[in-house]
């Protein structure tokens, strides 16, 4: 598993440790990513992401799963959650065309 948000695209980032002497080593800061079952409401079904805590935060702020990965850009979404969103806009254009129907 990568550790890569896959909402946001945040990864790994690389840096120093800088000791009090000025001494520098390697060292990596890691995203905090959780494993989280969110609800599509357009799907009716449960997916299960892993996503860092502040595009959790985002996500809730934005309205749910579904308006996040429709406003999100295609370069910052994983595979998995690309396919998600296309599946969504299918699925509300349908919702769409039915209301308009009625």
């Amino acid at each position: 598993m990568a550790r890569r948000c896959e909402l946001s695209g945040k990864a790994v980032l690389t840096g120093n440790n800088v000791s009090h002497a000025k001494r520098r080593t390697r060292r990596r800061f890691l995203p905090n990513l959780s494993n989280v079952t969110l609800q599509s409401d357009t799907l009716k079904k449960a997916v299960r992401l892993t996503v860092s805590a502040s595009a959790l935060r985002s996500v809730e702020h934005r309205g749910g799963l579904d308006a996040y990965l429709l406003k999100a850009g295609d370069d910052e979404l994983s595979l998995k959650a690309r396919r998600l969103k296309r599946e969504i806009a299918k699925a509300s254009e349908k919702a769409t065309e039915a209301q308009a129907a009625s």
